[in-house]
């Protein structure tokens, strides 16, 4: 029989969503997830491919802000729930729903599109780059200290119920957004997500441990962990796990730091998602026995190549014309003057101008958000430079002061 793509109707999540689970192997979503992601759902955002009245793809979007270097939040696409059937694998479908997908984005007037790849391999045909890293660090605190800095002392930590720690945990974590790119602005509901806490996900650990830290009566942070216990002949060696750390100055973040080093019967604490500039490098006596590894994050898709570099800022004056190929959104090939003033701000129109560089649309994504560098780019050959001196001077330009990052998945 043949295909269907067609948007979402809302009596038909729970076919689409198994439709979902099945393509991601077939294990069934904790029933707390399942709920939020249902609540969370844009279903007319949502798509999917029907064959014979089953569901045998899926592909939706979040109405999200993103925070990009200078501050600005710009609109844009969350990508999300994407899965083709194995039955139906190597038939254009992704395709479709991609194409379906980005014409829509253009249509909402929405510069950019952002998603996580599970498979990172697959959206690059599609014009999306590689855009943030994510750090993870192991921690062994029997043999690591920390050095903290002035008024550390001054901060007090209480543990606080899963409700009062969603309303304070979101009001830290907005008041951060914009001041590291890449970090998305939400609506109601997605607050709810970080503290979401299933059985099936704590992989043996306790349940979710809520701290907030408070200044003067005032908050100025906080964290949410798991403790997973453990035993040898020697004794204790439990290991903490980091879910989510964040406070408003250096002091409260070092406090934090120190109090999960200092939990009883632990000697390991673990974060899988930390910027790759995070202060607590910084922080420890023996980087060496942090256990970094640093991973790709979030993947940035220009829509809209003028709108998207208009709306951020960059480090100092450039005008630059970049030849810009895209097949895949064709309305964004071809040249484009970026001209930047002494304040950083921007204006980026069609020329006829000579080309200074020239590359595809999946390279500007990459260094959209300031983290990757064109120059690292033009070393791999993915950036060519027409005019000397034009890579170190956009490479330069487009660099954000700190990394950016994706504190929190969608």
């Amino acid at each position: 029989m043949s295909t269907e793509l067609r948007v979402l109707q809302p009596s038909e999540w729970n076919e689409w969503f198994e439709g979902l689970e099945l393509a991601f192997g077939g294990a069934p979503e904790a029933p707390e997830l399942r709920e939020l992601y249902q609540a969370l759902t844009e279903c007319e955002r949502s798509i999917g491919i029907w064959d014979g009245g089953g569901v045998v793809a899926t592909a939706g979007a979040f109405s999200f802000r993103v925070a990009v270097p200078g501050g600005a939040l710009v609109p844009a696409a969350g990508v999300t729930m994407v899965s083709v059937a194995s039955t139906h694998r190597r038939r254009g479908l992704l395709t479709s729903m991609m194409r379906r997908q980005l014409d829509d984005v253009r249509a909402l007037g929405e510069p950019i599109a952002v998603l996580t790849a599970s498979e990172p391999a697959i959206y690059g045909r599609f014009g999306y780059g590689a855009a943030t890293r994510q750090m993870s660090v192991s921690i062994d605190t029997d043999r690591v200290r920390l050095s903290v800095p002035e008024g550390t002392g001054g901060v007090r930590l209480r543990y606080a119920k899963k409700d009062e720690a969603v309303a304070a945990c979101e009001s830290v974590y907005a008041r951060l957004v914009a001041g590291r790119p890449g970090t998305p602005a939400h609506g109601p509901g997605w607050e709810r997500k970080p503290l979401v806490d299933p059985a099936s996900s704590r992989e043996g650990g306790s349940a979710l441990q809520c701290l907030l830290a408070e200044r003067d009566g005032e908050l100025v942070g906080y964290t949410n962990y798991h403790i997973k216990p453990d035993w040898d002949n020697a004794g204790p060696k439990g290991r903490i796990v980091v879910n989510d750390l964040a406070a408003l100055d250096p002091a409260a973040y070092a406090a934090l730091w120190q109090f999960l080093f200092e939990i009883d019967l632990t000697s390991t604490v673990e974060a899988r998602n930390r910027p790759t500039d995070d202060a607590v490098l910084h922080l420890v006596s023996d980087v060496r026995r942090c256990d970094i590894r640093v991973r790709d994050s979030l993947y940035v898709r220009l829509v809209d190549v003028g709108a998207a570099l208009e709306a951020r800022t960059y480090r100092g004056p450039l005008d630059v014309v970049f030849e810009v190929e895209d097949a895949f959104c064709p309305w964004n090939a071809g040249r484009w003057r970026l001209t930047v003033d002494a304040k950083g701000g921007a204006s980026c129109k069609r020329t006829e101008d000579a080309a200074d560089l020239a590359l595809s649309v999946r390279e500007l994504g990459s260094a959209y958000l300031g983290g990757e560098a064109l120059g690292a780019l033009a070393l791999a050959g993915r950036v060519r430079e027409l005019r000397a001196g034009a890579v170190a001077e956009a490479s330069s330009a487009f660099l954000s002061d700190v990394a950016p990052w994706l504190p929190r998945g969608f």
